[in-house]
């Protein structure tokens, strides 16, 4: 093998700089601060008067005043040809924080424009100037190469030169026409537009869009449902750039509901939350509180972590919260929207009345216009400056498009639709939720579909809201769709869908088809959790089904939500064989402070016969229960005050109970009833199936019973599917009888850590699928195994005692209870159990069906070996593991693999993640790998090493034969001591050392942070590429110096590859190092004859600059490749995701591909701001499956 530098294009030999040579050095260095104080100007316009002064460029630039967007213009005429560029255009460039170049026919045959063009460009090197090239009737590689007119520009002008007699002048003419030359070149290189082929208005109004997301600014037109929102934005905007005041100020968005109050506060935060230090969005506050006693902490939870940027202690008192916000928002300067906020109590919880930081910024959305000033804010002495903005709707030309974009996906009706869109438009009178929602539901439907919609809705008297919603529920296909979209309006939003499923399928509902169909007409959605989700005004909607059957007498109605009304109606004894479904959680009361007795009687049920649904949260009820109704289907009594159920409670045909958070101490026997107890003592087992009592039941949860302390006599329920015991702390047993159970499904023990005896029996139960025994702590193992005598159970387990706090043969315990686990078990959680890996067996045989095991929080430091023999398992949880190091080939069949730890940005602990060469593709979840140890490797992924480490043949392979850098500073080529890093990811090898001269062998240099050059033609095999370049801070830094973007650009082939290389742990301290790196590049990337480009781009133009850059290219030797010298970076060739291989999960919609190691965990489209500038307009990254990460190349496994 030779390295054939020499054979570059000879034109990288001759040291000229380009025009970019001189582009780090500035008179002056400004801190980030100042950025934007020292630009007056958004954009500056260099363009040919006499090519588009009248047309497109005027065009142009009054599109671009109507977008706010400041823009610096003079025509070129005003200025004799010839004159240097006068002193306040160059001003004016430095000043604006972009530029756009109009490449016109005649541009060049101005040496005006020609100087802006230098000048430009100049400013994109040292200034991070933006710079938009527009091809206007001309080709790019005429630009690029100098022909047509551009070519004759130049020949003009060289024969200018060779006529000028003063030999001064000549020789500053010359140096002009070489960096004229060069910019062309450049500004042709760089990712233009060409109008060749398009309407001009239409291309105009891409151009501004791109200067919106160029300059780092949200495009309003981009988002749909904020259409006709330009005026409200701009509004909002405003009072939140007013510094006028030192006050905080608070504004308050009215209106009603559906209105777009949400859309457009989550707008305007996600446009200006950066402009604060501190921000927060607590979204949908009125639904997250509703029902949920924990609501409010939850919110103010959220808060203290969004402005301490950190999890915060638990605390479980709001006014403790309230008191911490309040201190939050004292000494920190705050952006804080505040969504849909219906109660005093909620503002009082979320604000305090303390005050806030000058500056502070507070959005409320409301639909009560008297309820800000009304908060514990406004009773002080110092009251905040309050302003409202109410949102009224939108006028006719935006109701129109924003009706057609859910229903046509796009501005205008089809043809044919205008009569029918008319006529909607003119109904929903403005309001966006309601044309969202209606254009939504006649999507892809005929125009007959649009005119029986439209006579529907001309029979509706009541609310247009609703009127509008109430379509898509009348557009149900049956009465058992109606009743389902009530049941869960009324009382199951937020609960999860096989608990809903369960409950309504016992009351004759059906629910596999009428979900869908709720689903499909958007009246219903399925959130992460599974639970289900409504919109606000969609579940009012519903209710008010409800209440149109008697306005005034609710006790008349089917259902009962309002824990007022329900309270009233038990109260008064009102209830009737009417009402199938009524909730009461008396902690609402509670808030709501009403007078009088809160008891009641449970003779207040006695007549409502058709009961199905009962909610009785923290009631306190008296009197006996045999009068609770016997069709109850779903019984949720959080709370419960007795200490055991009532033996006369009717449960026999209850599919649901829940009664969590009660004092209950046991459920055995008849109910606790000793009678029966005593009785079943002298019971055989013929006797034992006569007195089954609870047939129908299939869920019961008793979480949190913190008095729980047994659970027996499952024989009572034969049905049972679901067993939720979460956080029972007391809980001492659950008898052997559970193998009864035989349909169980689901069972929860989680956090009930003083369990001291699991049944041996559950492993007889065939169909339990799901088993979590998180905090359970196992590995402190009170667990004891009862009547495990079989000798065969403890064949080939390691009996080794850990070392740790256990009691007796410790290890033991985990491995004897897992071979009890059932074999049907899919789903298995074991986290925070305290589990070190000597806790686990030999190997998991006995679960062969599991698929999803989650040991999050576990003391374990690699992957324990029992996982590799779960020969089903798709998901493997190890989060939170903080003394992980190692996962050493995970199952083949792995989907996901969680390896998050709870400190974000903390150093990362695991060392070393090795996978299955036959391993399936796979998503990986893991923290951000910026802080690793200095040997890491995630194969597939990231290869870190110390420098004195890697061998030395592998060094020969890449054609670093001889390493300077390493003998100058004395380090051994087998030292592990060496801090210097090689890094090995998408193919690509390189390192970082704080030298001042890149090494002698890379020969072909350009001064700056670019070159261009031709791969020669040679009869020897390109194998790869070597990059290097020296990076220079203005300042001495001891951290470590961050990393520019290097693009490689095949302009033949039309490849880009854009490298943000990974952050070496190796601090320089020096203002000076060089980075070398080696592509591998095959024929299919590189061949003879490929124009190619190099482009280093800094990260902060202001403190950091490429002095110069180099490139060697690598061939064969000519000869037989030695098949030993081919296995040397055999290894490293393996892998998937390099170039050359698989690079689709990093290829834009534009075709260039970002290689940043950080999408390997994001599954997104949306690109970092920072890579847009190098990629093509509208760029996103293409849409991938989940599970993409393969570590090797199928090719190289097969």
């Amino acid at each position: 093998m030779v390295v054939l530098s020499e054979l570059v294009n000879p034109k990288l030999s001759e040291g000229s700089s380009s025009s970019s040579s001189t582009h780090g050095h500035s008179s002056s260095i400004r801190g980030h601060g100042s950025s934007i104080d020292r630009h007056r100007y958004d954009i500056f316009l260099s363009f040919r008067g006499l090519d588009t002064r009248l047309n497109f460029t005027n065009y142009l630039y009054e599109a671009l005043i109507e977008a706010n967007i400041n823009t610096f213009l003079v025509d070129e005429e005003e200025i004799e040809t010839g004159e240097d560029l006068k002193p306040e255009l160059e001003t004016a460039i430095k000043a604006s924080r972009g530029s756009i170049i109009v490449l016109s026919e005649n541009y060049a045959t101005s040496t005006w424009c020609l100087d802006e063009l230098e000048l430009i460009l100049e400013q994109r090197m040292t200034s991070n100037h933006i710079v938009i090239p527009i091809f206007y009737c001309v080709e790019p590689t005429h630009v690029r190469k100098h022909k047509g007119s551009f070519g004759d520009a130049m020949a003009k002008h060289k024969r200018t030169m060779e006529a000028e007699t003063d030999v001064n002048k000549r020789s500053q003419w010359a140096q002009k026409m070489d960096r004229w030359n060069k910019a062309l070149t450049e500004v042709a290189n760089l990712k233009g537009i060409d109008v060749k082929g398009r309407f001009e208005t239409k291309f105009i109004e891409e151009i501004v869009k791109d200067i919106y997301r160029r300059l780092h600014v949200s495009l309003r037109s981009a988002q749909p449902f904020l259409i006709g929102m330009d005026n409200h934005s701009n509004f909002v905007t405003s009072w939140l750039k007013d510094g006028s005041s030192h006050t905080t100020d608070i504004l308050t968005i009215l209106g009603m509901g559906g209105i777009g109050k949400t859309s457009l506060a989550k707008y305007v935060y996600g446009l200006h939350c950066r402009d604060f230090p501190t921000s927060s969005y607590i979204e949908d506050i009125s639904r997250r509180c509703d029902g949920k006693f924990n609501g409010l902490l939850d919110l103010q939870k959220q808060i203290c972590n969004d402005l301490l940027k950190t999890n915060s202690i638990q605390i479980h008192d709001v006014s403790i919260y309230t008191s911490k916000i309040e201190n939050l928002l004292a000494r920190k300067r705050v952006f804080l929207v505040l969504d849909d906020i219906d109660s005093l109590d909620q503002l009082d919880a979320l604000l305090g009345s303390k005050g806030f930081h000058p500056g502070s910024k507070i959005i409320i959305t409301t639909k009560d216009t008297w309820l800000t000033e009304s908060c514990a804010l406004f009773k002080t002495k110092v009251k905040p400056k309050h302003a409202k903005h109410i949102l009224e709707g939108l006028n006719w030309i935006e109701s129109e498009q924003l009706l057609c974009f859910h229903a046509f996906m796009c501005k205008h009706p089809k043809d044919g639709y205008e009569e029918v869109s008319d006529k909607l438009v003119k109904y929903c009178q403005g309001h966006p939720l309601a044309l969202e929602v209606l254009g939504k539901s006649l999507h892809n439907r005929d125009v007959a579909y649009w005119e029986g919609c439209i006579e529907g809705l001309k029979k509706e008297t009541d609310s247009r809201v609703n009127n509008i919603l109430r379509m898509s529920f009348h557009s149900l296909p049956s009465n058992n769709d109606k009743e389902l979209f009530k049941h869960i309006a009324c009382f199951f939003v937020g609960i999860d869908r096989y608990v809903t499923q369960t409950i309504l399928n016992a009351c004759d509902i059906n629910t596999r088809a009428g979900i869908t169909n709720l689903i499909d007409r958007f009246l219903l959605s399925i959130g992460w959790n599974n639970e289900f989700e409504m919109h606000q005004l969609v579940q009012e909607m519903g209710r008010s089904e409800v209440k149109k059957e008697s306005f005034d007498k609710p006790w008349k109605r089917s259902r009962l939500w309002c824990h007022k009304e329900s309270f009233k109606v038990l109260k008064q004894k009102q209830g009737k064989g009417n009402i199938v479904g009524l909730a009461l959680d008396m902690r609402m009361l509670e808030k709501e402070k009403l007078s009088g007795s809160f008891e009641l009687n449970t003779d207040a049920l006695s007549k409502m016969d058709n009961l199905m649904l009962l909610q009785l949260n923290y009631v306190h009820m008296n009197g006996s229960y045999e009068k609770f109704p016997d069709e109850l289907k779903g019984l949720f009594m959080h709370g419960f005050c007795l200490k055991s159920i009532p033996s006369d409670l009717p449960m026999e045909n209850l599919v649901a109970l829940d009664m969590s958070y009660s004092n209950i101490e046991s459920f055995v026997g008849s109910y606790s009833n000793p009678q029966r107890l005593q009785k079943r003592k002298k019971l055989d087992g013929p006797c034992l199936k006569e007195i089954r009592l609870l047939r129908a039941l299939k869920i019961l949860n008793l979480s949190f019973c913190k008095q729980l302390r047994s659970l027996g006599d499952f024989d009572q329920l034969p049905a049972l599917e679901t067993l939720i015991l979460r956080n029972c702390i007391g809980l001492l047993e659950v008898c052997e009888s559970i193998e009864q159970c035989v349909e169980l499904v689901l069972i929860d023990l989680s956090y009930c850590n003083k369990l001291e005896k699991l049944p041996r029996s559950i492993h007889m139960l065939k169909k339990v699928k799901t088993v979590l025994l998180d905090g359970c702590n196992f590995g402190e193992s009170r667990i004891v195994n009862r009547d495990i005598k079989s000798p065969e159970m403890y064949s080939g387990i390691n009996t080794r005692t850990s070392s740790s706090s256990f009691v007796g043969d410790i290890p033991n315990d985990l491995k004897s209870f897992t071979l009890s686990l059932p074999g049907s078990l899919q789903r298995l959680s074991l986290a925070n159990n305290k589990l070190s890996v000597e806790s686990f067996p030999m190997d998991f045989n006995c679960l062969s069906m599991l698929k999803e095991l989650y040991l999050d929080g576990n003391p374990i430091t690699s992957m324990p070996d029992c996982l590799r023999t779960l020969p089903s398992l798709e998901i493997l949880g190890m989060r939170n593991c903080d003394l992980l190091k190692s996962v050493v080939y995970p199952p083949r069949t792995l989907k996901k693999l969680w390896l998050n730890s709870r400190h974000e940005y903390d150093e990362t602990v695991i060392e070393k993640v090795v996978f299955d060469p036959q391993m399936s593709p796979l998503r990986l979840s893991s923290n951000a790998i910026d802080f690793v140890p200095w040997s890491y490797e995630i194969e597939g992924m990231l290869k870190i090493q110390p420098m004195g480490g890697v061998e030395e043949n592998v060094l020969c392979s890449l054609g670093w034969t001889n390493i300077d850098f390493l003998n100058k500073r004395r380090v051994e080529t087998n030292s592990s001591e060496s801090k210097i890093q090689m890094i090995y990811e998408f193919g690509i090898f390189s390192t970082m050392y704080g030298v001042e001269e890149m090494p002698s062998w890379i020969r072909d240099r350009c001064l700056g942070p670019s070159i261009s050059f031709f791969i020669p033609s040679t009869p020897n095999k390109l194998r790869g590429l070597n990059f290097c370049y020296v990076q220079m801070l203005r300042f001495l830094d001891d951290q470590a110096p961050p990393s520019p973007i290097i693009t490689i650009s095949n302009i033949t082939k039309d490849h880009t590859w854009i490298y943000e290389r990974f952050m070496d742990r190796y601090c320089i301290n020096r203002k000076c190092w060089v980075v070398l790196s080696h592509w591998m590049f095959g024929m299919n990337e590189m061949e003879a004859g490929d124009h190619v480009t190099i482009t280093v781009t800094v990260t902060d133009p202001y403190e950091e600059r490429i002095k110069e850059c180099g490139v060697s290219l690598v061939y064969d030797d000519g000869d037989k490749m030695d098949d030993e010298e081919e296995d040397v970076l055999g290894y490293y060739k393996s892998w998937n995701h390099i170039i050359g291989g698989d690079l689709s999960p990093f290829q834009t919609t534009t075709g260039e591909c970002i290689l940043h190691n950080k999408r390997f965990f994001e599954y997104g489209v949306d690109l970092f701001p920072y890579h847009r500038k190098l990629v093509g307009e509208g760029s996103s990254y293409q849409v991938q499956e989940t599970e993409w990460f393969r570590a090797f190349s199928p090719r190289k496994t097969t």
